[in-house]
Order: structure tokens, then sequence, then C-alpha cells
């Protein structure tokens, strides 16, 4: 299933690790993905991400070297953000985050949830069979933002991944995992408390959907043995009463008084993570500081965390942060 180098990516380039900050038109962004935040965990780094800028030049991960390409055509103004995690235990987990990253590549700009909705939903049939044919039973996770420009952002979801909005006050979850506990209570047999109790206070890794694997969310039967070739879309039609309003696909205003956050779980697989989530604000509301800095004081404390826990080894870990500037950063001169 894995090939060397795709006839697409063959003018991609690898960067060094260490990259200058970046600024686009209408968005501050810093991002890292680590195999592993203390350096004795995983031996294998199976998340990925990509950012598409607003002049087509895309990073991601490529044999987990960030590479760079500039893609033909891409319209001006138009970005992409997303964070995807291979699943762990699965043998080609890191295969399959590149090759739904070689497709995000291939992907049309989109400029309505429609669109982008068809899309994915078609990438990921494709993919499913391409990994079935090979008797491949694997995905990965898919946290999406496309950023128009002048429109608001277009949210596309599929797994564990998470997005979150911080300011100095909150730290608001803005999406539904795609877990057991999520599937109980679709199914009436969670309440508010309980659920957020699985899903948010403890540590889990299982998952009820995956990008490129298919799902079981939509089964009546909560112990269906058998994976839905299709994404199951969470929406207000389906999720309880206390999930409404975080739809897996919908439109989102960026707002320029928040720090968006997209990650892969390895961020809060801690022993107590709401005691590092609770720090967030502190640690990332700090608009005139540059990303990369805020990034970087956000994975120390995580390394710091893992190592006081002891025994739970680390995962993967990918974080981006994004910001919109405001009209006051937005007119400073720009030293990237």
């Amino acid at each position: 299933m894995h090939t060397d180098h795709p006839l697409s990516l063959s003018n991609a380039e690898p960067i060094s690790h260490t990259t200058s900050p970046c600024r686009t038109s209408h968005l501050d962004i810093a991002i890292r993905s680590v195999r592993s935040p203390t350096g004795y965990g995983r031996h294998e780094n199976q998340d990925n991400f990509l950012f598409i800028d607003d002049r087509g030049r895309a990073r991601f991960l490529w044999n987990e070297q960030e590479t760079r390409l500039q893609l033909p055509d891409w319209p001006d103004g138009h970005q992409r953000v997303a964070v995807l995690d291979g699943m762990g235990g699965h043998s080609h987990g890191r295969e399959a985050a590149e090759k739904a990253v070689e497709g995000l590549l291939e992907l049309s700009a989109a400029t309505d949830l429609a669109q982008l909705s068809n899309g994915l939903n078609g990438l990921h049939r494709r993919l499913y069979q391409e990994f079935q044919t090979a008797g491949l039973e694997t995905g990965c996770t898919l946290i999406l933002l496309e950023i128009p420009p002048r429109s608001p952002a277009i949210l596309f979801h599929v797994g564990d991944s998470r997005i979150y909005a911080i300011d100095p006050g909150n730290v608001q979850c803005l999406t539904v995992d795609h877990v057991p506990a999520t599937h109980l209570a679709m199914l009436g047999l969670l309440d508010s408390a309980q659920w957020l109790q699985q899903v948010h206070v403890q540590t889990s890794s299982q998952i009820s959907q995956a990008f490129i694997l298919g799902s079981t969310l939509g089964a009546t039967n909560f112990y269906a043995d058998t994976i839905d070739e299709e994404l199951y879309e969470l929406h207000e039609g389906n999720l309880p009463l206390f999930l409404r309003g975080l739809n897996d696909r919908r439109l989102l205003e960026l707002e320029s008084d928040q720090v968006y956050l997209m990650a892969s779980d390895g961020l809060w697989h801690l022993r107590n993570p709401q005691a590092f989530i609770k720090r967030w604000p502190v640690l990332l509301a700090q608009p005139h500081r540059p990303l990369e800095e805020l990034l970087d004081a956000l994975l120390d404390e995580l390394a710091v965390a893992i190592q006081q826990q002891q025994h739970q080894p680390d995962d993967n870990c990918t974080v981006i942060l994004l910001r919109k500037p405001t009209l006051e950063t937005a007119d400073a001169p720009d030293g990237s």
C-alpha cells in the first residue's frame, strides 16, 4: 500500500523541523507534529497534518518528515488546515494518514459545505476500496477546516481529534468525539454527566468511526460487530440534546479574540486531562505573543505532565494553533 514517493508528490521538498512563523493574509498559524513529546514514547509518528496557505503552498508530513509542495491553480486567499491521526495498533496507520493527506492535496478547494462534504465522502470511499482491496483494515481521524476568503470556515470532522476555541476565560471543545460513549449517548444510554466523564475526564483510545475504515455509530445495537463502509455524520437529527449545535460538518466563524487549537488525542492522553486543559487560557490566550512561542510552551508543559504521571507512555501528538489577526496585529509589519 505504501509507496516511497507518489507521482503527485514528485515535486515535494523536505524541510527542517524548525520553520519560520507563518502569517497569511488573514490567519496566523503554528504547527507541531511530534513522535513523542518526551522523546521516550512511540517509535513511529502515525499522525499527520496539512496546511495549504492562501498562495497554494502546502506543508505536511511524508515518511515522517515535514515536506512542502506548491499546488498549481490553488485559488488566491483560500486555505485548508487539517489534523490526522493514524489508528494506533494498526501496522499501516501512518500510511492511512499519508494517503488521506495525498487525497486532500488533490481535492479542489471548496467554497460551501455540500461541496466539501461530497469531496471528502468521495475520497473516503475511494481509499476504503483501495485499502480493502489490499487486505488492510485501518484508517485515521480527520479534522479539517476549509477557509475560503471573506467567508466562514467550513468544518469536517471524523474520529476523536478535536478543535477547541480558547479565550482568556474559557476553553470550549467544538467537536464531538466519535467514540463508544457518544454512541451510547445517541442510543439514550448515557446522560450528559456520564458522557462528559467518559469522554473528557477519562482517557480512552477506542473510536467508533475513522476516515478510510468506516463507522459503527449508526448501528441501532451498540454491540454490532460490523463496520459500515459509509461515514456517519453527527448532526441535529441524531445528536442527543446536550450535544446539539456540535454538528460534525458545519460553518464556523473564526473570531479574532480567540485562539483555535486543532489536535490529535496525544495532547490530552493524560491521567488527568482536564487539569492540563484548564491551563490553556493562561498558556495560549496571549494575543501579542507569537503562536510559535505559545505552542512551544504548551508542548513543554505537556511533556512535564506526562513525566509526572510516570507509568503512562506518551502518544504521537500533533497540534495546530490558529489565530485570526485583529486589525492592530494585521497592520503590523510582517517579520517572517
